[in-house]
């Protein structure tokens, strides 16, 4: 089975729609890659889906590597993009290309993941002369969440969208293969795409980008409020409780295990 590349996922822009899913563990990696899904990310919503924290800024690298190793271990066709966390690129461009690599040798990912415009376009371009393959991302920013004063859409004033259309361009200078564009209007994200050479991948963004990306316990199900941007294509929520529910009834009152479930 051969590993999809990064310029593989270059040359899909305009020609066909990229998939990415944020996951975190080898059992579900799996179930993504059998479902023909192109792009793995390792997001740092592992912080708020997996670990319990009010927002993505506590997660640390280790604890991103814990779950980038996992996926890795279970996608051989998927390319996999490691979140960098906060603080683990701000302090400087050593510190980031040191972490960024952490995710390619030690993670076993394929290419790495920032949030910013030109605060991190310095960055950017030192990872990928290191030979790094580096992802951006725009608009609603989480690791920025305070400053930002919620999740909110951005990028609905002229101003603040002619900005980032300055800083989409300065990132694809810098050498992103990728871009992804969070909570931007529609109108906003269609003249990226379209301005752009490297493809888009949309979370909130409306249809017209190269590419979409949803974390999958939101479009399973399992996240009790979603925003308006998901789709929820299964309620395994409701599906797990129901088992979990009825696998303590048959218990207290007996009824498992039976025999069949007994060895002689």
């Amino acid at each position: 089975m051969q590993r999809l590349t990064v310029p593989d996922i270059v040359q899909m822009k305009k020609k066909e729609k990229i998939v990415m899913v944020a996951t975190y563990d080898y059992l579900t990696a799996k179930l993504v890659e059998e479902a023909g899904v192109e792009i793995i990310l390792v997001g740092d919503s592992v912080a708020n889906v997996m670990l319990g924290y009010e927002d993505t800024l506590p997660v640390t690298m280790e604890e991103m590597l814990h779950h980038t190793k996992a996926v890795a271990r279970a996608a051989k066709r998927c390319l996999v993009v490691g979140d960098m966390p906060f603080l683990s690129y701000q302090a400087g461009e050593g510190e980031a290309i040191k972490n960024a690599g952490r995710f390619l040798k030690e993670g076993g990912a394929q290419a790495v993941k920032l949030e910013g415009g030109k605060e991190v376009v310095g960055k950017v371009r030192a990872i990928v002369e290191q030979g790094i393959p580096v992802m951006g991302h725009l608009g609603l920013t989480p690791q920025k969440v305070h400053q930002l004063g919620g999740y909110r859409v951005v990028g609905r004033e002229e101003e603040v969208a002619e900005r980032l259309v300055e800083e989409a361009k300065e990132l694809e200078e810098a050498g992103i293969f990728s871009l992804v564009l969070e909570c931007v209007p529609w109108q906003l994200a269609k003249r990226l795409t379209e301005e752009l050479r490297v493809p888009t991948i949309g979370i909130g963004a409306g249809p017209y980008c190269d590419g979409q990306v949803l974390v999958l316990h939101d479009l399973v199900g399992l996240t009790p409020r979603l925003p308006k941007f998901v789709k929820k294509y299964a309620n395994l929520r409701e599906e797990m409780l129901r088992c979990l529910r009825e696998f303590r009834e048959e218990v207290k009152g007996g009824r498992f295990p039976t025999l069949e479930q007994s060895y002689e």
